[in-house]
């Protein structure tokens, strides 16, 4: 057999399957008996036409039916209550802080005399005497004399920070420690002072930081008590800080997980909207060429095409396209038969069969012009 026909023979099949519609066309009813005979069931256009519409009602009703869970699930979850922290139970007094004026601090740039030194020694002794008798005032005052007298000194200001501390006003020891540190950063007295006040303010985690590099530094029995009523607390912090910052970082991934299960919703609805549409308009038009030539291929154009195909061959198609189209003239074009599996080519017969005016866009390309106007040659019959 001729490989040419089978060849043809081959590409009419494959029409049929995508379309058995073409079967009801009046020039093709001796194959269609052929078929019947040897116990074929060919659905009729009424049947094919009733199933794509049932089935489209169906695949309808359960998108409509996913989308509204969507939407309800991420409803629900998005209703997920605000983290309220629970108090922390620690152990331990605390003063109130002393909001006095800052109190007077050391001039680094002044120069330091031996004379200068004799006189901070003395004021100084003078402070541990008054300290001794109880009288913190007083050792306040000869201690800031020194301080003046001697500036660069980290053990008085130091010094001074532990009297501060007797007189319970943390904020003002931690001044002084700060400043001693700042003058020696390796003071055991200034982290021993700025860890005591900072626990007596209740601040317990920089406190114990200060007293643990205190007990590093110069350890004594006093950094160790303080240790004792800094360190439980501390570590309550600690743990209350971890267990909400993973609460809250587990709280934000759900966040983060919704928005992106809400994009992926909204994403697969409009492609499920879109593909319905593009079902819908499929299943209002029966029939057609694999690729959708609305309106169907066999059986000619229903009332022809009226104005005919305006800008497209040469005085056009006035009175529209004829009733009936001998299909076996297209099938029987093996050029045409080719130029079906483009594409390209079925995009721009499509568009043109949707609206004739669109002929005149498709005129400069190479591709489809020659198949346009060779299909309107078969339409127009013979001469």
């Amino acid at each position: 057999m001729d490989a040419a026909k089978l060849n043809e023979l081959k590409k009419f099949i494959q029409l049929c399957k995508s379309s058995p519609s073409i079967l009801d066309d009046p020039s093709l009813s001796f194959f269609r008996d052929y078929l019947q005979s040897l116990g074929a069931k060919i659905p009729s256009s009424a049947d094919t036409a009733a199933d794509s519409k049932s089935s489209y009602v169906v695949e309808e009703s359960d998108e409509e039916l996913a989308d509204a869970g969507v939407k309800i699930n991420i409803e629900e979850e998005e209703e997920e209550d605000e983290i309220i922290e629970s108090d922390i139970e620690l152990e331990g007094d605390t003063v109130e802080p002393d909001n006095e004026p800052p109190q007077k601090m050391g001039d680094p740039s002044v120069e330091v005399t031996d004379d200068n030194l004799d006189a901070s020694h003395s004021a100084k002794a003078k402070a541990m005497d008054a300290i001794s008798e109880g009288k913190f005032e007083e050792a306040i005052e000869n201690l800031t004399q020194a301080i003046l007298l001697n500036p660069t000194s980290a053990i008085m200001y130091g010094t001074r920070a532990s009297v501060y501390i007797k007189m319970k006003k943390p904020n003002a020891a931690i001044r002084d420690a700060n400043a001693a540190l700042e003058i020696n950063p390796d003071s055991a007295k200034g982290y021993k002072s700025r860890g005591i006040a900072r626990a007596m303010l209740g601040q317990w985690e920089d406190a114990a930081k200060d007293l643990h590099m205190a007990s590093k530094l110069d350890y004594d029995e006093e950094i160790k008590n303080w240790l004792k009523k800094v360190e439980p607390n501390a570590h309550r912090i600690e743990e209350h800080r971890r267990k909400y910052d993973r609460l809250h970082k587990e709280r934000e991934d759900r966040k983060i997980e919704r928005e992106r299960r809400r994009r992926r919703a909204q994403a697969q609805a409009e492609y499920e909207k879109a593909k319905k549409q593009e079902q819908s308009s499929s299943s209002r038009k029966p029939g057609g060429m694999p690729g959708g030539f609305p309106g169907g291929m066999p059986g000619g154009f229903p009332g022809g095409m009226p104005g005919g195909m305006p800008g497209g061959m040469p005085g056009g198609m006035p009175g529209g396209m004829p009733g009936n189209v001998d299909f076996s003239k297209i099938l029987s074009d093996p050029e045409l038969m080719a130029a079906f599996s483009d594409p390209e080519v079925m995009a721009a017969l499509q568009d043109v069969m949707k609206n004739p005016a669109n002929l005149a866009k498709h005129q400069a390309n190479p591709k489809v012009a020659p198949v346009i106007a060779k299909m309107m040659s078969k339409f127009a019959g013979p001469k």
